[in-house]
């Protein structure tokens, strides 16, 4: 399975699982990060952090650690 900070610019994926816990979990899913949505990578930083994404029709951008607990397909 693969995160969201593995996935390369330009590349849309679709979210199967938040494997983060607490309120680290929550704020992801307050951003509009759910299961079953649709994440457009546009843009990654040279070191790989941040990672700017398209979701649910806004921009946003994500750290990498948090990247990593998003997984995708």
């Amino acid at each position: 399975m693969k995160t969201l900070n593995e996935i390369s610019c330009g590349e849309t994926v679709t979210v199967t699982k938040l494997t983060g816990t607490g309120p680290v979990k929550r704020r992801i899913m307050d951003m509009g990060i759910t299961k079953g949505v649709s994440v457009y990578v546009r843009k990654v930083a040279p070191l790989g952090d941040p990672v700017e994404v398209t979701v649910r029709g806004y921009e946003l951008t994500l750290r990498k650690m948090d990247a990593k607990m998003i997984e995708v397909e």
